[in-house]
């Protein structure tokens, strides 16, 4: 059996908040009652929204909540080969196609309230795509569930085991249902790679048995359980825990301009107070 080992892998699209602390301290606990490993990645596959100071922040952040990491420290942006390895792997396989539909084609009839329904599509025919092709349209790389069902003889015997609890608290061995996500996108051309793909084989590379994360990424577990059968990955134990709210009943997210570890930092306050206040 693999040594525990878990890790926080925060995107420096942003400064960090206490919800990221929240994440970040219980991963670490959770190694360090094990004695096992705690890995920071930094996944930064994301170039246009990704930015050098705020990894320098999230690094600072993480030492003044008194977290140590090994080294180094694995960075998305410096292993685009290995997952474009992949996707060719899976291309291979008649496992992906290219998909040349926008977001606003995908969102024709979509009122703006209404959440985008999972996408389930196929080649367009090969003249048509050598055509596209050739004028130098933009595709994404999306997973075809139909092949990958025929591919594993069906979804029944995908399973994860979630030691947390997910939204409607789920818990024990779960059924993977990765066809609620539809022919999910691996790679496009402003992103070259999407996030289920790199997370899976980063966790495999890095030796990653335990997944600890906050519960909103639970769903996300599904298709990445069936992308580790399909690459012939490890499946980690996940573990999901709750989310941390504001006075607001709001969970704190960047978007929301959440008060920052920095703001935190320079108030006053002190990571073993900030502890205390999430109940750690």
């Amino acid at each position: 059996m693999k040594a525990f080992a878990t890790r926080f892998a925060p995107s420096p699209t942003g400064y960090l908040h206490r919800g990221h602390a929240f994440s970040a301290l219980t991963a670490f606990a959770a190694a360090r009652d094990a004695g096992g490993r705690f890995v920071l990645r930094i996944e930064d596959i994301d170039a246009t929204r990704s930015r050098p100071e705020y990894e320098a922040a999230i690094l600072e952040d993480l030492a003044w909540l008194g977290l140590a990491w090994e080294q180094p420290v694995r960075r998305q942006s410096e292993h685009l080969a290995d997952y474009h390895a992949a996707i060719e792997t899976l291309r291979m396989r008649g496992l992906v196609y290219r998909c040349f539909k926008t977001r606003k084609e995908l969102d024709i009839g979509r009122a703006p309230h209404e959440p985008a329904a999972p996408y389930r599509g196929a080649p367009p025919p090969a003249a048509e795509e050598a055509e596209r092709l050739s004028r130098g349209e933009a595709f994404a790389w999306r997973l075809s569930l139909d092949a990958a069902q025929a591919a594993l003889g069906g979804f029944s015997d995908l399973a994860f085991v979630e030691e947390g609890a997910g939204p409607e608290g789920e818990t024990g061995l779960i059924r993977a249902r990765p066809e609620t996500a539809g022919d999910i996108v691996l790679a496009r051309k402003d992103v070259g790679v999407a996030y289920h793909l790199a997370v899976v084989l980063d966790d495999a590379l890095q030796g990653i048995t335990h997944v600890i994360r906050g519960v909103d990424l639970f769903e996300a577990a599904h298709i990445q359980r069936l992308l580790q059968a399909l690459l012939g990955l490890p499946t980690p134990v996940y573990r999901h825990h709750r989310l941390l709210a504001g006075p607001d009943g709001k969970r704190y997210a960047k978007r929301d301009k959440a008060q920052t570890l920095r703001e935190l930092r320079a108030a006053g306050m002190t990571p073993q107070a900030l502890r205390a206040e999430m109940g750690l």
